[in-house]
């Protein structure tokens, strides 16, 4: 942040007008209502990790009914889990909420912790996910940096147009430095952080007349200079080894019994990627091969 930009943009500037935005634009979302619980949040935060809103709602509302306690997933088989993930991508995902949800059941007695270090000792629970869950179940403070979060840093503060391709110690440093001091309010400015981005401050086509902190905006005031960082990376997916994964995994979802080598084969012509995408799948535990050149989603 350069001196000027400093001058301009202050922590408690900042939080008053972002916060109050967040109470009149919030949307209604599932996850936020009371009864969602710390289970709720968690489950959200692992679904909408690189997939958006829209996608996540029908298949976390499915979940929730289906296991509305750690416990109930922990007691299911994790190819149920990868399952009922259905479309959403990166299915890995399904696996480590499982694995999670067996150790919540094992150590927490079924219900989420509290304390962000038993959150981040849980399985595939990383440092983003722990500080959410911990502020968005529980009202903690902590700094919570997502894509949206740090395009807002990014433009806010540092004048920026982008953030850095990874999470910098720079971002975290400056997150902390930005946390409003009381542990409520700091959690409402990381959901209000996170909302406008993901409404106002987005990536393509930001809308600065909505913005309830245009006129302190560093990049804007800077007359929002481009990109100068590496490029943003592309999301392909077509051709990719990850959509010949997605269709393999799709015949396994919808599969009520073992399913034979030449079904899998029927969904990618190349053979050598189409090889390489089932082993990979294997590897992962999301596949469980069987005798007789069978496969099945895993049941342990």
């Amino acid at each position: 942040m350069t001196a000027t930009t400093a001058t301009q943009t202050t922590p408690a500037s900042l939080h008053a007008p972002v916060i109050g935005w967040f109470e009149q634009h919030a949307r209604d979302l599932p996850w936020r209502r009371p009864e969602a619980g710390a289970w709720g949040v968690m489950v959200s935060e692992f679904m909408l990790q690189q997939t958006p809103v829209n996608r996540v709602l029908p298949v976390y509302e499915q979940w929730m009914a289906r296991w509305p306690r750690p416990a109930d997933l922990a007691a299911d088989a994790p190819g149920e889990a990868v399952r009922a993930w259905g479309r959403l991508g990166y299915p890995r995902r399904a696996l480590r909420l499982h694995g999670a949800a067996q150790a919540i059941t094992e150590r927490h007695g079924g219900d989420v912790p509290s304390e962000h270090g038993q959150l981040l000792a849980l399985p595939g629970i990383g440092e983003y996910t722990a500080a959410a869950v911990a502020s968005f179940a529980y009202g903690q403070r902590h700094a919570v940096l997502d894509t949206n979060v740090r395009r807002v840093f990014a433009r806010a503060a540092t004048g920026i147009q982008y953030p850095p391709n990874a999470t910098t110690a720079a971002e975290r440093k400056l997150a902390r430095a930005l946390l409003p001091e009381d542990d409520g309010r700091a959690a409402g400015w990381a959901a209000a952080t996170m909302e406008l981005g993901a409404l106002v401050c987005t990536a393509k086509n930001e809308d600065c007349t909505r913005c309830p902190i245009a006129d302190q905006c560093a990049w804007r005031l800077a007359g929002k200079p481009a990109h100068q960082g590496p490029p943003r990376r592309g999301q392909t997916y077509a051709g990719t080894d990850r959509q010949v994964r997605g269709r393999l995994l799709a015949v396994l979802r919808d599969a009520v019994t073992p399913v034979p080598q030449s079904a899998l084969d029927a969904v990618w012509e190349e053979p050598v990627q189409r090889a390489r995408a089932l082993d990979g799948l294997v590897a992962d535990g999301l596949v469980e091969p069987l005798a007789n050149g069978r496969y099945r989603l895993p049941l342990t």
